[in-house]
């Protein structure tokens, strides 16, 4: 069965990462092929070609300027005509609205790959109730849980997302990006990896280390960079605010990076602090791979991920959270016990080759739900 997945592809997070992955493990489950249909060229649709996959360009698209909505669907319809897909399936709230009525005129089952919590308010979240999918798959059984108050009706299957084992470390290659950063053998490197968007609670972090200011032995590292104006306002707000708190000098704003899986190897523990639910977390699941401990706040997705063999769930409050963290710097022994369970544990999670017989199974049955 051919699939197309449609996409924006401008910017660069969890989804596009998930994406990623898709493309590269595809071969393991013969019974699916996976194409790409995406708005902007850039990253995602580089590393998607650097995979071997399919890549469509629809054009690219401002809800602003009607005229580009109007040529990108007229694309899309296009390539359905020609495609002989089995399915589409349309990555969030975006694409489901613009595209969704496009595959839906097409008579090609629809299928909405729910990646983050839905409320029903937000415009894009209205413009995509109006079209009906024939199948949902969420990535929690959290994110589940929202899908009521957009498609109350609607079948749907949970599947964690696939996530690819680490690369082998090579020799030395830890004590070499630690160097390259600046942190001392004997320092806990915290590292929190995500895009630069406030809930994800950059801000608790560092008024929690803000309050072990005077305890000696760790350091921090950000990586992720700001995409868009209002996140670099955000990262300008970030570094004031590690200047406030007294603890600039151990904090490494390390912007934008490719190469997150070195960053995991030469990390001590991972921290993501959320503010809100988070949908999935493949953040976590990678930092489990690399055998770190996780550190982050009890809601969403998490609760299901991260237990006390791999982590610390804590409250979103900083008290707390700088308790936890305390514990894991001066506790060697504890770091690495709860990230010896890290790699069997995203295994069992997010195996890939569970993910594309789920997905296999899905899709199989989609011709008995879809809708005339």
């Amino acid at each position: 069965m051919r699939i197309l997945h449609v996409y924006s592809g401008n910017l660069y997070g969890g989804i596009e990462t998930f994406l990623r992955t898709l493309a590269r493990v595809q071969g393991r489950a013969s019974e699916l092929v996976h194409e790409f249909a995406l708005c902007f060229e850039g990253r995602l649709s580089r590393e998607l070609r650097e995979a071997g996959a399919v890549v469509h360009l629809l054009g690219e698209v401002r809800v602003r300027r009607p005229w580009t909505v109007w040529r990108a669907r007229a694309e899309l319809s296009r390539l359905l005509e020609r495609g002989e897909y089995a399915a589409v399936v349309c990555h969030a709230a975006w694409p489901q609205a613009i595209f969704g009525p496009v595959v839906r005129e097409s008579r090609v089952p629809l299928v909405f790959h729910q990646h983050d919590a839905l409320n029903g308010r937000h415009w894009l979240e209205r413009w995509a109730r109006v079209t009906r999918p024939d199948l949902i798959i969420s990535n929690s059984r959290f994110s589940a849980t929202t899908l009521a108050s957009v498609y109350p009706e609607v079948p749907y299957e949970v599947r964690y997302y696939p996530v690819l084992p680490l690369p082998p470390v090579e020799p030395g290659e830890r004590e070499r990006v630690r160097a390259e950063l600046g942190a001392r053998e004997q320092e806990a490197v915290i590292l929190q990896s995500c895009r630069m968007e406030a809930w994800k609670g950059h801000r608790l972090l560092l008024d929690a280390l803000g309050r072990l200011k005077g305890l000696p032995g760790w350091v921090l590292w950000v990586a992720g960079g700001a995409q868009r104006p209002a996140e670099a306002d955000y990262l300008a707000e970030l570094e004031a605010q590690a200047t406030r708190l007294g603890i600039r000098e151990r904090v490494r704003f390390l912007g934008q990076r490719t190469d997150v899986p070195r960053l995991l190897r030469a990390a001590d523990l991972h921290c993501q602090p959320n503010l809100g639910p988070e949908p999935f977390g493949l953040a976590f699941i990678e930092a489990l791979q690399a055998g770190l401990p996780v550190v982050t706040t009890a809601m969403g997705a998490p609760l299901e991920t991260i237990d006390s063999t791999c982590g610390v769930l804590v409250p979103p409050e900083p008290e707390a959270l700088a308790e936890a963290l305390q514990g894991l710097i001066q506790d060697g022994e504890r770091r690495r016990q709860l990230g010896a369970g890290g790699p069997a544990r995203a295994e069992a999670l997010c195996a890939p080759e569970v993910f594309l017989r789920g997905l296999a199974s899905d899709l199989g049955f989609l011709g008995a739900w879809a809708r005339p």
